[in-house]
């Protein structure tokens, strides 16, 4: 059944298949890379919860989760690199494994800092691993382990992405059509 919300996709860029396929490529990786530990998933809240779900199912080596919420603030619609917890991990991480699972990587500004906050509480490693990569939008460079897709600078929506809060439901990433953001 097709989504009220697809009218505001100008195009698929990854279709739900693709998204299980490659989804399925980086569990196994971490399976093979976590061989004999037991890794601590960290979801950054909210657009990464589907791509965590899915991901985490995909996993068979033993593995915890926990979730942080993060907000980017400053002037403007950009990252500005000042970050607030919004909601902080329920467990200590002292020693641990961790793999932060994002959604996307954009200027690199609030992940860079979340990574330095995490590697300060002394786990044994972090490595992060998000669905989408922008490189073209880099502000800060960020150590990045498991890549889903690289993309060009488009303003994309679905599979736990929003515009607005909006769109995190569709099945699919797509790129949202200007018109609906304003953008030309």
């Amino acid at each position: 059944m097709a989504h009220i919300l697809d009218n505001d996709v100008e195009r698929v860029l990854f279709s739900e298949e693709e998204l299980k396929n490659r989804v399925a490529e980086i569990a196994a990786q971490i399976d093979k890379d976590y061989a004999g530990k037991e890794p601590v998933l960290i979801s950054v809240l909210r657009g990464s919860f589907v791509f965590m779900a899915d991901l985490v199912r995909q996993i068979h080596v033993p593995c915890t989760v926990d979730f942080m919420a993060v907000s980017s603030y400053g002037a403007g619609t950009s990252s500005s690199g000042q970050v607030k917890i919004v909601k902080d991990l329920s467990e200590q991480i002292e020693g641990k494994d961790l793999i932060v699972v994002e959604d996307i990587l954009d200027s690199g500004n609030t992940l860079s800092y979340l990574l330095k906050l995490l590697q300060a509480r002394k786990p044994a490693s972090v490595r992060l691993c998000t669905l989408l990569d922008k490189p073209s939008r880099r502000v800060k460079e960020v150590e990045l382990t498991y890549s889903g897709f690289s993309i060009p600078d488009y303003f994309v929506v679905g599979y736990g992405l929003d515009y607005a809060e909006k769109y995190r439901n569709l099945p699919y990433i797509g790129v949202l059509k200007p018109s609906v953001y304003g953008g030309e």
